[in-house]
């Protein structure tokens, strides 16, 4: 029997509590002789209306002064979630651990508590209130969808892009509910008083259907407008681009059916595997007629690392990226003020060092057992002990050598010892030596002048730019939302699921599973996966490669779960790199010693079955009468 999910999760005791900007707006249009047919009848009514769901805010009490914070739909962006110190998607995961004890590190030893309301909650000055944004950004796309038909002065071609982005956003919020809490009704219509709020609560599987519809309806309604992409002259220049269009929505419907084939979801076996190898082959195609393609050097003047790495900062978009947020660093109103995150920081992300504040910040730092998943640079895997073994039999690793003839991504997305072109810190210099009988820290394992220095050995690269103590300087910082390479090894995952394997390929495509990947792959550099894999092993090499291709990029702690293979990554042993400088030898040729260790004790994570989902905060599961809540961790 299916069950019940209560108002309160919905979205009209939460939209009741905690009115929006949007509203407000309504509110103010009486005391202006306006009424709401008025309102919904101008063009730029709606539009201000339907805003808020890209900049709406909310005024809270810090330190007895009002301020205001984010209410909206960039809530549940990846790069956002970070803006605070004590998480970040990654940091809740194997991947990385935190320079400073926070609340990340309780989240992935199963223990949530009171953190919850922090994610669940209203809006305070520590709170990220992803779900009642959600919901407030769902209810603005109804009452837009609603009211659409009594625009007067707008021309057919604007209103069906307001729909358009009215169906994309409800299903992106939707999708952010879903990835986080589990299986949500799916709504469709403003919830007044006096309507039934005792809404059912879809499956998984539904769920993610109904997602994929509602971005389906997006990119019909986009191209009837004609808006396939915003810049419609690929310059990347046009100043709507933080809104949606319809390539954006194809790849999107994409992800949902793929997360709907997945192990967690699947109702269907290999129909709906094959359902999202047919989708995603359709969003590469049209992607590639729109011009969208993967960044290579010859999108950075024959500089393939700086075309890569402008995917994630120094520019505000690339041509990779079907729809992307970004912000400015030290002053956010430069780069977009629709878009900015308001603060000074990504403080998760950064530290003491890697900040502009030594004594502030948290860090992301990349565990050992992440650093073993770049390959070499000949396509040898290096994620097991006999992995590395292999390897090693070949001359291609040396376990005192370990940074040399990596996968480049290794470089561009991780500070490792002695990396270089790391500005302020080159070489970037993580060991301690024995001077005199005492241990003397480098620069950066220097725990008394920096706060949230590293544990295991690394830093995170891949969006910190060369910004620290010793050089401070502005700049962009974007997040790519939804990219080219994600769409490559979206299909390829789809279509070995659902055709076969290594060979699989939709109908209608002209690429395989091997070929989608390897397109991944050659763009950095990196060789062709190793022909003639069977099933199972070509599908661990591709989530390897999805792995560090998509790193930080907010993707991994749900894949883990869709996959199911969260239990084992969150109960292996996490490990750093203890890196002792030595003199140089046949043995150490590098002139340090390089021994992995466990963490400590704190530092590692643990799996429970409840850890699938977010809990509700207790007050909401005290609500829900027809509904067994989400289970408490």
């Amino acid at each position: 029997m299916k069950k019940q999910l209560k108002i309160v999760v919905l979205a009209a005791v939460l939209l009741t509590i905690f009115p929006s900007c949007s509203e407000n707006y309504l509110n103010e249009a009486p005391q202006a002789g306006l009424t709401t047919d008025v309102v919904f009848s101008k063009y730029a009514n709606i539009v201000k209306f339907f805003d808020s769901v890209y900049d709406g805010q909310r005024v809270v009490l810090v330190n007895g002064s009002n301020a205001t914070h984010d209410y909206n739909i960039k809530t549940a962006h990846p790069l956002y979630f970070a803006y605070r110190m004590e998480y970040t998607w990654d940091e809740m995961t194997d991947m990385s651990d935190g320079g400073r004890q926070y609340e990340a590190q309780s989240i992935k030893a199963g223990q949530m508590g009171g953190t919850v309301d922090k994610f669940a909650g209203p809006i305070s000055s520590k709170n990220m209130p992803i779900l009642p944004s959600m919901f407030e950004c769902i209810r603005v796309c109804n009452m837009t969808l609603e009211n659409i038909n009594k625009l007067q002065d707008a021309q057919q071609v604007d209103k069906d892009d307001l729909i358009g982005q009215a169906h994309f956003i409800r299903a992106y919020a939707h999708f952010a509910l879903f990835r986080i809490w589990g299986s949500m009704p799916f709504i469709t219509q403003v919830l007044k008083p006096g309507d039934e709020f005792d809404l059912t609560r879809l499956s998984r599987y539904e769920t993610c259907k109904k997602i994929s519809q509602d971005f389906d309806t997006a990119y019909v309604y986009f191209g009837k407008a004609g808006i396939m992409r915003r810049d419609a002259d690929l310059q990347l220049s046009n100043p709507k681009q933080f809104r949606p269009a319809g390539v954006a929505a194809l790849g999107m419907k994409a992800r949902a059916l793929l997360y709907a084939a997945s192990p967690q979801n699947n109702k269907n076996g290999v129909n709906d595997w094959q359902d999202a190898a047919k989708a995603c082959g359709t969003a590469i195609d049209t992607a590639k007629f729109y011009g969208y393609a993967m960044q290579t050097a010859a999108n950075a003047s024959g500089n393939l690392k700086q075309a890569y790495k402008n995917n994630f900062m120094n520019v505000p978009r690339t041509n990779e990226q079907l729809w992307s947020f970004y912000v400015n660093y030290n002053n956010p109103t430069i780069a977009n003020p629709n878009w900015s995150i308001g603060l000074t920081t990504i403080q998760s992300m950064t530290n003491g060092v890697f900040s502009q504040q030594a004594t502030a910040m948290s860090g992301e730092n990349p565990t050992q057992n992440f650093v073993d998943r770049f390959e070499t640079k000949w396509g040898e895997p290096l994620n097991t002990a006999s992995d590395r073994a292999a390897a090693t039999a070949l001359g291609h690793y040396n376990e005192q050598d370990p940074y040399s003839n990596r996968d480049p991504r290794f470089a561009w997305g991780i500070v490792y010892n002695q990396s270089t072109e790391v500005a302020g810190f080159n070489p970037a210099n993580i060991y301690y030596e024995t001077v005199a009988g005492k241990q003397v820290f480098s620069d950066l394992l220097n725990f008394s002048a920096y706060l949230g220095v590293t544990r295991t050995g690394y830093y995170q690269r891949k969006s910190i730019y060369d910004s620290n103590t010793k050089v401070t300087t502005s700049y962009n910082l974007t997040d790519p939302i939804i990219r080219m390479a994600e769409l490559y090894l979206n299909y390829a995952e789809a279509a070995s699921q659902g055709y076969g394997g290594a060979n699989g390929m939709a109908p209608g495509t002209a690429l395989s599973a091997s070929q989608a990947v390897n397109l991944v792959r050659t763009r950095v550099g990196m060789p062709d996966l190793p022909a003639g894999l069977d099933p199972v092993t070509f599908l661990k090499r591709l989530k390897n490669e999805r792995i560090i291709e998509l790193c930080f990029e907010g993707h991994y702690y749900f894949d883990v779960r869709r996959w199911q293979d969260a239990p084992a990554a969150y109960n292996q042993v996490l490990y750093g790199m203890d890196i002792e400088k030595v003199t140089v030898s046949s043995t150490y040729p590098k002139g340090f010693k390089y021994m992995r260790m466990p963490l400590p004790a704190d530092r590692q994570s643990m799996w429970k079955n409840e850890m699938y989902t977010f809990p509700f905060t207790t007050e909401d599961n005290y609500k829900m009468k027809n509904f067994a809540p989400n289970p408490v961790w």
